[in-house]
């Protein structure tokens, strides 16, 4: 008798995993942090005005898909102590179809970390869902006591901030390619338990406290059971009109947007936050419930714009440098404002000026007239001269990543304002990758294959072939 075929059971997309994983975040966030929810709404009542305002926008982002993720689109940060912690991590994001994205030094901007996004990389991948999660790892050589770093370490090694069914269930989605519907919900779940807040610290208020004086970031990562997702960011459309509503939703928002100045083409990644809650955390040694305080969670809220190349970085870069060169304080000088739209006259804020001079990435497409020409169009004919006769559109390519110095920025606004720790410049990528387990992708080849595909489509549409 032969045996009986049993059918593979099917598989959950990672996609679709990527989506229950970030709504569940979302919705644990709102109750561990109800400002979020206000947070949300703020940013839905701007979106909608601001698309209603730009009928133009609003056609943009139907073309390309980026309506529809508007609403779903998040990005949260969190922090790990050990390279073990953080390969693990990577293993738990790739069942989500979540890759390691760019390397940002942060120690160079005062806080001793250095860090990854893991987000999706395909075209596909990122219009279904672009959660993406900034994740950075202590970098404990830079504690500069030695027994506090010893001890530091020692605190972290006893610590498993995965429960055995995530680990079991990242096995089985590697083992056997994926998971099921069960399974990729129990996995949801699981997954969850390593971003939840804990109010019971690990240490007791001695060791809390060295810690702390060390850097208020080293106490965050090391006295707590699990790293505690610390923010979960929703992309707004107009981030000046933001900054300016949380007042009045009572949220204590900071001083400045990081990033880029206001402008009619918007560029890379502007950021701003209400400032980090204070909340109630209970020592080892404590007899009572909450005898600490503890400040690390806030709400970020981010406008992405398009994406630069190797050339508009160094641009952005350098007018940055000017900026800076024009006094200190960084973005906590009263004039930071003026000076970086000062800068900024210098860099070009038309969609045309930015392509022309090889400055940001396009996604390029065929117009529906120029589908319908397509076989009286010579397909080697210049793009810029096929988009202004209206057969070819180019779109901006969102920019999907972070910035260090604005990343950085957000970090010590909500670590305390008045808190500078200076580290030697160290970029330490190998060190980084040999904990991940993995090389990063570098960003910036991911825009330019982006923008090399649409044009071979483009290509390849007029000249009669499949691409």
């Amino acid at each position: 008798m032969s045996a009986t075929h049993q059918p593979t059971p099917a598989f959950v997309s990672s996609n679709e995993i990527r989506t229950r994983f970030s709504r569940a975040m979302s919705e644990m966030y709102r109750k561990e942090v109800p400002q979020y929810g206000s947070l949300i709404e703020l940013v839905a009542d701007v979106n909608a005005q601001t698309l209603q305002a730009s009928p133009e926008l609003r056609a943009q982002m139907e073309r390309t898909g980026e309506l529809e993720r508007l609403d779903v689109e998040r990005h949260g940060a969190i922090r790990v102590g050990t390279p073990q912690e953080l390969s693990t991590l990577r293993r738990l994001f790739a069942v989500m179809g979540m890759e390691p994205v760019g390397y940002y030094d942060l120690s160079v901007a005062g806080v001793p970390v250095h860090s990854t996004a893991f987000r999706p990389v395909s075209d596909a991948a990122l219009l279904a869902n672009p959660f993406r999660v900034f994740t950075s790892l202590l970098r404990l050589e830079l504690i500069a006591d030695p027994a506090l770093r010893q001890q530091a370490s020692d605190i972290l090694a006893r610590r498993n901030i995965f429960t055995s069914e995530a680990l079991t269930l990242i096995e089985r989605a590697e083992t056997d390619g994926g998971l099921g519907d069960a399974d990729a919900n129990r996995f949801v779940q699981a997954a969850l338990e390593t971003f939840r807040w804990h109010s019971d610290a690990t240490v007791d208020a001695a060791t809390y406290d060295a810690l702390q004086k060390a850097h208020r970031l080293i106490a965050d990562v090391v006295c707590f059971k699990g790293p505690h997702i610390n923010h979960l960011t929703p992309r707004t459309l107009d981030i000046d009109a933001a900054q300016d509503g949380m007042p009045a939703r009572g949220m204590d928002a900071k001083d400045v947007v990081e990033g880029p100045p206001r402008r009619a083409c918007p560029i890379l990644l502007r950021q701003t936050s209400f400032k980090a809650l204070k909340e109630a955390i209970r020592f080892t040694d404590a007899a009572d419930t909450s005898n600490g305080a503890h400040t690390a969670r806030f709400g970020e809220i981010e406008q992405r714009g398009v994406a630069l190349t190797h050339k508009g970085r160094a641009l952005y870069d350098e007018l940055l440098a000017q900026v800076r060169s024009m006094g200190s304080a960084g973005s906590a000088a009263p004039d930071y404002t003026t000076r970086l739209q000062q800068a900024f006259v210098q860099f070009p804020d038309t969609h045309t000026a930015l392509r022309k001079q090889g400055l940001a990435f396009y996604r390029y497409t065929l117009s529906a007239q120029g589908q319908a020409q397509a076989a009286s169009v010579d397909a080697s004919a210049d793009l810029e001269a096929l988009i202004a006769q209206g057969l070819v559109h180019a779109e901006p390519i969102t920019y999907e990543d972070f910035l260090p110095v604005s990343a950085a920025g957000i970090f010590q606004s909500n670590l305390g304002g008045d808190e500078q720790k200076h580290y030697q410049a160290n970029a330490a990528q190998q060190v980084f990758e040999t904990a991940l387990g993995a090389q990063v992708h570098d960003e910036i080849a991911l825009y330019a294959d982006a923008q090399a595909r649409s044009m071979a489509a483009v290509r390849a549409a007029l000249a009669g072939v499949a691409a």
